[in-house]
Order: C-alpha cells, then sequence, then structure tokens
C-alpha cells in the first residue's frame, strides 16, 4: 500500500514533477491467423498513434506475427509489413487481441513468446477471447479474468484453474489484464492510459476517439436496453446533469427525483442501460473529477474533496485508493501538473480547468 505524505491544507506543497521515462513505454500487439481486424485497431487507435496535442509520446507501438504473412479474420486481407516474434520481448506491454475459433489451439512459438514476456515482468493484456491464448500459455492460473460472455462457460470448463469474471466489461489482476468483448477493448485501452499516465491524459485521448471516458470495469457486459426506445426516457440528459453538480450533496434519492422516478426505477434503469448501480456511477465519476483535479495542481485535500463531491479528506482517500490503488499524494506524485517545462498540462494543450464536456456513456451490448 503506497504511503501517505503528510499533508498541511494550510500550506499547499508544490507537486512533485513526475518522473518520466527516458523512453516511452514500449506496446506490442501479437497478431495472428484470424486477428479480429475491430480488436486490432482498438489497439492501434489507443497505443499506436501519435497524439500531438498532448506534446509528448505516450507510448512506442508495434505490430508483430510468427508468420511474415498473416490471414486476417475471414480472409478480408492479409497483413504483411510487420515484425517477427522476436519484437515481444522487448516489450514492456504484450496485447493478445480476438481470436474467433477458441478450439483452435495457438502456434506454441506464440504461447512461448507471451509466456517469456510474463516471465521477465512485462504486462500482458488480452481482448475479448484472447483471454484464450493467455490461459493456453498458463499465464493466468489462479488469476482473475474475464472473456467474452458467450465462450464464458468455454473458457471456464477448459481453464477451471482461473478464476473466471464472465459477467464484467475487464478485470484489472496487476500485470494481467483481459477485456471481455469488442468494444471493452476500448474501455480496458483507457483504463490502462489512465493507470499509466492519469485522468488527464486518459480523458484527451477518449475525447479524440469520442468515446466514453470512463466505464468501470465492474459493468455488466450485455445491457438490456441497448437502444432507448425513446430518446427523451433515456439516461443522458439525468447524467449530464449530475456531472454539472458533482460539488452537490447528492444521493441516489436526488437522482431519482430528477429523474422524476422512484429510486428502485432509477435503479433498475441504470442497470439496464449502463449495466452498473446509480451509486456506483455516481461514485465513479467523483473519483474522476478528484483526479483531475489533482493532475491540474490543486494540491488541498479538502478542497478536492468539497469539488468532487466526496465530503472529506479522509472520505476521498479511501475512496481514491480503493479506486486507484493511490493515495491521493501519491497519484500527485506520479500524475502531478508538471509536463516538463514548468506548466500545467491544462495551460500548455488549452484544456479547460472545469470539469470538460460529458462523452455520454456507451450503452449499446459488446459484441463477438
Amino acid at each position: 500500500m503506497p504511503g501517505r505524505a503528510a499533508h498541511r491544507p494550510d500550506r499547499p506543497n508544490r507537486p512533485e514533477r513526475p518522473h518520466r521515462p527516458e523512453r516511452p513505454h514500449r506496446v506490442v500487439a501479437v497478431v495472428d491467423e484470424n486477428t479480429n481486424p475491430f480488436e486490432l485497431g482498438c489497439a492501434i487507435e489507443v497505443f499506436g498513434l501519435q497524439r500531438p496535442e498532448i506534446g509528448r509520446p505516450l507510448y512506442d507501438f508495434a505490430l508483430c506475427a510468427p508468420e511474415p504473412r498473416t490471414v486476417m479474420r475471414d480472409g478480408f486481407f492479409t497483413l504483411t509489413g510487420v515484425a517477427d516474434l522476436a519484437a515481444a520481448d522487448s516489450a514492456d506491454t504484450v496485447i493478445v487481441p480476438h481470436r474467433p475459433d477458441v478450439e483452435v489451439p495457438r502456434r506454441p512459438a506464440l504461447l512461448d513468446a507471451v509466456h517469456r514476456a510474463h516471465a521477465r515482468g512485462a504486462r500482458l493484456i488480452s481482448f475479448c477471447t484472447g483471454a484464450f491464448t493467455l490461459a493456453e500459455a498458463g499465464v493466468l492460473d489462479g488469476r482473475r479474468a474475464t472473456t467474452h460472455w458467450q465462450w464464458a462457460d468455454v473458457f471456464r470448463a477448459r481453464f477451471p484453474g482461473v478464476r473466471l469474471e464472465p459477467d464484467v466489461l475487464f478485470v484489472d489482476d496487476g500485470d494481467v489484464l483481459t477485456a471481455a468483448g469488442s468494444a471493452a477493448a476500448l474501455d480496458l485501452g483507457l483504463h490502462v492510459v489512465r493507470r499509466d499516465h492519469g485522468a488527464e491524459i486518459a480523458n484527451a485521448v477518449s475525447r479524440r476517439l469520442v468515446f466514453a471516458a470512463h466505464r468501470d470495469g465492474g459493468q455488466r457486459q450485455f445491457v438490456e436496453r441497448p437502444v432507448p426506445r425513446i430518446p427523451d426516457a433515456s439516461l443522458a440528459p439525468l447524467l449530464a446533469w449530475a456531472q454539472e453538480h458533482l460539488d452537490t450533496p447528492l444521493s441516489v434519492a436526488d437522482l431519482a427525483a430528477r429523474a422524476a422516478v422512484s429510486p428502485a426505477t432509477l435503479h433498475r434503469h441504470f442497470r439496464a442501460e449502463l449495466g452498473t448501480t446509480p451509486l456506483a456511477w455516481l461514485t465513479g465519476e467523483r473519483i474522476a473529477l478528484a483526479c483531475r483535479l489533482i493532475e491540474r495542481g490543486e494540491t488541498r485535500l479538502d478542497v478536492v474533496a468539497r469539488r468532487s463531491g466526496l465530503g472529506t479528506s479522509a472520505h476521498l482517500r479511501a475512496l481514491m485508493h480503493r479506486e486507484t490503488g493511490l493515495t491521493p499524494s501519491a497519484y500527485r506524485r506520479r500524475f502531478g501538473p508538471d509536463v516538463g517545462d514548468g506548466e500545467p498540462f491544462h495551460v500548455k494543450h488549452g484544456v479547460s480547468r472545469e470539469t470538460p464536456p460529458a462523452v455520454r456513456p456507451a450503452a449499446s451490448p459488446i459484441g463477438p
């Protein structure tokens, strides 16, 4: 557990300059026969594209494959010109995307590459049924993981030693992370960016993607009503209103009153449209706002707690540690405002100090 630095609310301290690695974190995605282009595209979009608005490279990204020519899913196209599997041996993070036929064993060379990466301490990520590849490589035994709901029973039968969580978007088990389905690859990708670079950077990437900046991994994979029949009856207006009033002591009862429904009805709507509870959603939004405030230079924990609606410094500390694994002071040291030239991120890149406009949470089922 990270240590808690002494804090004097009446004497704000300048945040320490966060450590900047000498080179960007290297991410390598492994492509094999019948890899799904969508999940591969998610990996490229999140980790591979340049972000000039951020002003520094976030990742050093590459593709690799066991063979010089790789036929993608259903033969739509053939991928050539990528590195061989040796590229995975120098990766800090190795991504294993989707595989449509879970009954076909992976190539031993690919499994060996995954196993070697894990043995030397690299972070492993799988998208959708890529969890089968990680399990075949023997790196999921005794670990928490998820996969697409359609293949959960098959996975559990083949790999009983894995602690499968079949009804969540993604699982972060430290150095091994698994996403459930196609769209959840973006959720997990943004979660990793947030873990590596903080909420402000993750929000900048999500804005480029026009995708929800944060959907908690514990949300359900499949929602009952992906497209509301009557747009005005959706939760979007309520969510937008709540995001503008996070600094007020909102409760679930307040949200229900605003929506003119009972708390029980509101709970059902949240479960149906977002796959989570009103309280869990509200807490997640408040923690995300608290992280942004700390990244933008606010050092007074009582102010962060009040402006994010978390109440007290003690409550802020407890919830931040639960949700991010870091205390506020540790989060500040890691994701403080300095970007290497003395200017805070929001000044250098023209980002408003206020809460950015809400990106509506995606409310669609995650397809195979």
